[in-house]
């Protein structure tokens, strides 16, 4: 897999990101404010995809997505999604591109992951699809292994739903802070205030008992 963007010099980050994880399908990555960022991957004809992204942190949790064939036709568009999961038979042989556009946000940055699997995953055992049955323990090692992807995949599922949580709760405890020193500042200035016209009531009353004696 490889990509191009405009995410400026967060693009060299996500160029990190893939170098490090490109034996993987799955990737983390930030996507500026104002920002596009697309992948590129070599898929074989008749080969069976499935694109699965979700916004994790940023703004309201949403971002444009886009995927096009070899001759450039739209195999799925969405807009402001925060999650979603697509899934295409290559029609043709060629390089596919989706995109993750972040262009219609002003000041807040995304982070996107996505998961894109090209192709099933091998058989367990390279006589899995013989015609003899399989043995017992054969049948039990291929249950286990399903079972154990399974368990990948809730476990991913759950680490994203954690990170966005924790994301929220952050963001809700710096509301909440810039509130309390807001309100802690309008106190004070509030009380100086009742604290100086108490002083003018009292000054006047003075100056009213001087004028009258003389």
């Amino acid at each position: 897999m490889f990509l191009r963007g405009t995410a400026g010099p967060w693009g060299w980050l996500t160029l990190l990101l893939v170098a490090c994880a490109a034996w993987a399908s799955e990737i983390t990555f930030e996507l500026p404010d104002n920002a596009k960022q697309c992948f590129y991957e070599e898929i074989v004809q008749g080969t069976k995809c499935t694109l699965e992204f979700q916004v994790i942190t940023g703004g309201h949790y949403d971002v444009d997505c886009r995927l096009e064939g070899p001759d450039g036709a739209v195999l799925y568009k969405e807009m402001k999604k925060q999650y979603d999961s697509f899934t295409f038979t290559a029609s043709r042989n060629g390089t596919y591109k989706f995109c993750f556009s972040n262009e219609f946000s002003t000041f807040t940055h995304k982070t996107v992951y996505f998961d894109f699997q090209v192709g099933e995953d091998p058989p367990l055992f390279p006589s899995e699809n013989r015609a003899t049955a399989l043995t017992q323990m054969e049948s039990a090692c291929v249950s286990i292994h399903e079972a154990l992807k399974s368990v990948i995949d809730y476990q991913t599922h759950f680490r994203l739903r954690e990170a966005q949580g924790r994301s929220r709760a952050e963001d809700l405890n710096t509301r909440v802070a810039y509130w309390s020193i807001g309100e802690a500042i309008i106190l004070l200035v509030v009380s100086i205030g009742q604290v100086f016209l108490l002083k003018s009531f009292f000054s006047d009353k003075r100056t009213t008992t001087t004028h009258v004696a003389s």
